[in-house]
C-alpha cells in the first residue's frame, strides 16, 4: 500500500470505544472504593494489605511501565532502526532474575512500604532516605506529565483528536480512580488495561498484515529493507544499538526500573508471600516479551506497508511518535471502532503509568516526610493524607503536561531524565546491598557524582548528538509529485576531524545537500549510546562511593544488619562450601539460628517500631502470621 497525506479522523464509534476504556478504568475505582475494607486504612490504600495474589500484580507490573511512549515509539523503532531492539527481550529477563534474586528479597523482608526507607536501615541517616525520595519523586512528577502530553500531541497531529481533551481526560480519570480506589484499583485497572493493549496491537499486526498479503511479504519485504538484523557485535559503545550496548546497558537502564523504582517495589510487596512476589517479578519476562513481540511485529508491518512510500521522509507526519496513529488511521479507519481502539490501547499505557506513579509518589511523600514529621499520627487521619497526596500529584501531573508543551524541542531531553537518574539511584542502593563498607557520606557524595556523571553525558548527547547510521527509507511511490526519491546518507565522525552527516534530497529540482555544524573532538564522550548512560552513572555513584567512604571511615561489615545486605555468596556461588561462601560475606553475620528463623518485627533496625511484638515474618516466604502488618516509622 502507498502511504497518503490525508488519512481519515475518528469516527463516533472510535470516541465511544475510547470512552468505555475510561467508563472501566473508573468503575473498578468505584468498586474498590465500596468494597473491602473501603480504603480506609493505609495498609490498604499504599499496600492492600499485602494479600494479592502474583496474576494481577505481574500484569501491573507489565503495564506500568509499558507506557504510552513505549507502545509509541517501540514500533517506530523497528520501522526506522530495524530489529536489534528486540534484543531487549533477553534483557527483560536478565533484569528480572536479578530483582527477583537479589534485590526483592531485602525489600520484602524488610516490610517497607517506601523503597527509600531501606536507606536509613542500611546508613541509618535520614538525610540520605530523604534525598533518595526527593530525587524519586522530581523523576516521577516530570515523567508522567510527560507521559500523557506526548501520546495526546501525536495523536491530535495526526487525528485531530483534541489535544487538551485527551490530557484533562486521561489525567483527571486516573487521578479519579487512583484516588478512591487505592493500589487495588491500580493492580486491577492494569489487568484490563495491558489486555487492551494486547487487544490493540493485535489489530494493527492482523489488518496490516492483510493488507499488504500476508506475513510473508511483510517478513521478505523488511529483510530486503534491512530490518531483520539481530547480531550487530560490534563493540563500539558509540553504536547506538549492538548486542553488548542493549545487553549490558540495557540491564543498566531497566533495572532501576524493576529493581528500586517506588511503583515496582511497591506493588510486588503486595503480595501475600515472598514466593508469590517471586513468581509475579518472573511471570514479567513473558509478559514484557509479548509486548515488545508484538510492538516488534507492529512496526515490522508498518515497513512493509510503506516500503515503496515513508511518511516520515515525505514528510505526511512530522515526527517518528506520529507514524503508528498515522499507520493505524490509515488502515483501520474503514472498520468503525477499530481506531479507537489502538487509541485506547496507547491510552492505557499512559493510565498504567501515571496511576502508578501517582500511588507510589502518595507512599513516599507520605511514609518519608510526612510521617518523619508527624510520626505518631492516627493511621485514619494518615490515610485521608495519602489519599490527598494522590489527587495533589495527579493535578501537578496535569499541570506538568502543560509544562511538556512549552518544552518544544526539549521534549526530548526530558524523557531521557528519566533514563539518567534511574542509574544513580541505582547506584545508590546497590552500594547499600552490596558492599558493606559503605557508609552515609560516601552514600551522599556517591549518588551527587553519579547524577552529575548521569546528566552531564546525557545532556552532552542531546546537544551533540550522535551521527547513527540507519537503514534506507524510500519516497519513489508516494503521489506527492514534488518527492521522487530521498536516499539518506549518515557519517560517523572522526575524533578531531572536521565531519558532518548530510541528507541528499532528490526532488525535480536541483539536489540539495544539508551539512550540519562541525562537532568538536569532545562529541566522541557525548556520543556514547544512550543506554550506557545509567551504567556510566552507576560506575561513578560505586567508585565514588566507595573512596569517600574508606576516607572517612568505613562502616564495619560485622556491624552492619544482615537484613540490609544481599548475599551474593549465596546467590552466585552456591556449589561452593559454606565456609568458602562464609569468607566471601566480608564479616556480615549471615548465619541465622534455626530457631530465630522468624523475623519478629521488633528485630527491625532501630528505626522501626511497632505496637505488636508477636507478629512474626518467615525469612523463607514472607509470610505475616496471620496478622496485617502495619508498620510505622519512628523519628
Amino acid at each position: 500500500m502507498t502511504a497518503s497525506p490525508d488519512v481519515p479522523g475518528f469516527s463516533i464509534a472510535d470516541y465511544v470505544i475510547f470512552g468505555l476504556l475510561l467508563l472501566v478504568s473508573a468503575s473498578i475505582g468505584i468498586w474498590h472504593a465500596c468494597t473491602g475494607g473501603k480504603q480506609r486504612t493505609t495498609g490498604e490504600f499504599l499496600m492492600a494489605n499485602r494479600m494479592m495474589g502474583p496474576i494481577p500484580v505481574a500484569c501491573s507490573l507489565t503495564a506500568s511501565f509499558m507506557s504510552a511512549i513505549t507502545i509509541l515509539g517501540t514500533p517506530a523503532e523497528h520501522y526506522i532502526h530495524g530489529c536489534m531492539y528486540s534484543l531487549f527481550g533477553i534483557t527483560y529477563a536478565l533484569v528480572m532474575i536479578l530483582s527477583a534474586e537479589l534485590f526483592m528479597p531485602i525489600f520484602y523482608k524488610l516490610k517497607v512500604t517506601s523503597a527509600y526507607e531501606y536507606l536509613e536501615f542500611r546508613f541509618n541517616s535520614k538525610f540520605v532516605r530523604v534525598l533518595g525520595s526527593a530525587t524519586f519523586i522530581c523523576q516521577m512528577v516530570l515523567y508522567m506529565g510527560i507521559a500523557i502530553y506526548a501520546p495526546s500531541l501525536a495523536l491530535n497531529a495526526v487525528t485531530g483528536f483534541t489535544l487538551w481533551g485527551s490530557v484533562l481526560t486521561c489525567g483527571l480519570v486516573c487521578t479519579f480512580y487512583t484516588t478512591i480506589g487505592g493500589i487495588k484499583a491500580v493492580l486491577w485497572t492494569d489487568v484490563f488495561q495491558l489486555t487492551v493493549m494486547v487487544a490493540g496491537f493485535l489489530a494493527v499486526i492482523i489488518q496490516g498484515s492483510i493488507n499488504v498479503g500476508g506475513w510473508g511479504v511483510v517478513m521478505e519485504r523488511s529483510r530486503a529493507g534491512g530490518r531483520l538484523e539481530f547480531a550487530n557485535f560490534d563493540p563500539d559503545p558509540t553504536v547506538r544499538h549492538t548486542v553488548w550496548t542493549v545487553l549490558i546497558g540495557g540491564i543498566f537502564t531497566w533495572l532501576p526500573i524493576y529493581g528500586i523504582n517506588q511503583s515496582q517495589v511497591q506493588r510486588y510487596l503486595t503480595c501475600r508471600s515472598m514466593k508469590a512476589a517471586r513468581i509475579a517479578i518472573y511471570l514479567n519476562i513473558p509478559g514484557l516479551g509479548l509486548i515488545l513481540a508484538l510492538a516488534a511485529c507492529s512496526g515490522l508491518v508498518m515497513y512493509a506497508s510503506y516500503y515503496d512510500c515513508d511518511p516520515f521522509t515525505a514528510g505526511y507526519v512530522n515526527q517518528s511518535d506520529q507514524l503508528m496513529p498515522y499507520f493505524v488511521m490509515d488502515i483501520l479507519s474503514f472498520l468503525p471502532g477499530l481506531p479507537g481502539l489502538f487509541v485506547a490501547c496507547m491510552f492505557s499505557g499512559a493510565l498504567s503509568t501515571v496511576s502508578s506513579g501517582l500511588n507510589s509518589l502518595a507512599a513516599v511523600t507520605g511514609e518519608d516526610i510526612i510521617k518523619q514529621i508527624w510520626p505518631k499520627m492516627d493511621d485514619n487521619k494518615y490515610t485521608k493524607i495519602t489519599k490527598i497526596l494522590a489527587l495533589s500529584y495527579g493535578l501537578l501531573c496535569i499541570f506538568m503536561a502543560y509544562i511538556s508543551s512549552l518544552m518544544g524541542s526539549v521534549l526530548q531531553a526530558a524523557l531521557s531524565i528519566f533514563g539518567m537518574i534511574g542509574g544513580p539511584l541505582l547506584g545508590l542502593f546497590s552500594l547499600g546491598m552490596f558492599f558493606p563498607w559503605a557508609n552515609s557520606k560516601g552514600a551522599v557524595v556517591g549518588l551527587f557524582s553519579g547524577l552529575i556523571m548521569s546528566f552531564w553525558v546525557g545532556i552532552g548527547g542531546f546537544i551533540y548528538k550522535p551521527f547513527v547510521e540507519k537503514p534506507p527509507l524510500e519516497t519513489y511511490n508516494c503521489p506527492n509529485e514534488t518527492v521522487s526519491n530521498i536516499t539518506t546518507t549518515t557519517m560517523q565522525y572522526v575524533s578531531g576531524q572536521t565531519t558532518a552527516a548530510f541528507n541528499t534530497i532528490t526532488t525535480q529540482e536541483a539536489p540539495v545537500t544539508i551539512i550540519q555544524d562541525t562537532y568538536p573532538a569532545i562529541a566522541d564522550y557525548y556520543s556514547i549510546s544512550y543506554l550506557y548512560y545509567g551504567g556510566v552513572a552507576w560506575i561513578a555513584v560505586i567508585v565514588v562511593g566507595l573512596i569517600v567512604s574508606f576516607i572517612t571511615g568505613p562502616t564495619k561489615p560485622e556491624e552492619v544488619d544482615p537484613k540490609t545486605i544481599s548475599p551474593l555468596a549465596d546467590k552466585c556461588c552456591c556449589c561452593l562450601s559454606a565456609s568458602t561462601r562464609e569468607t566471601l560475606y566480608c564479616g556480615v553475620q549471615f548465619k541465622v539460628e534455626e530457631e530465630e528463623k522468624k523475623y519478629s518485627l521488633d528485630n527491625k533496625p532501630n528505626i522501626a517500631d511497632t505496637s505488636d511484638a508477636n507478629v512474626q515474618v518467615d525469612i523463607d516466604d514472607g509470610v505475616v502470621n496471620g496478622t496485617t502488618l502495619q508498620h510505622e516509622s519512628g523519628l
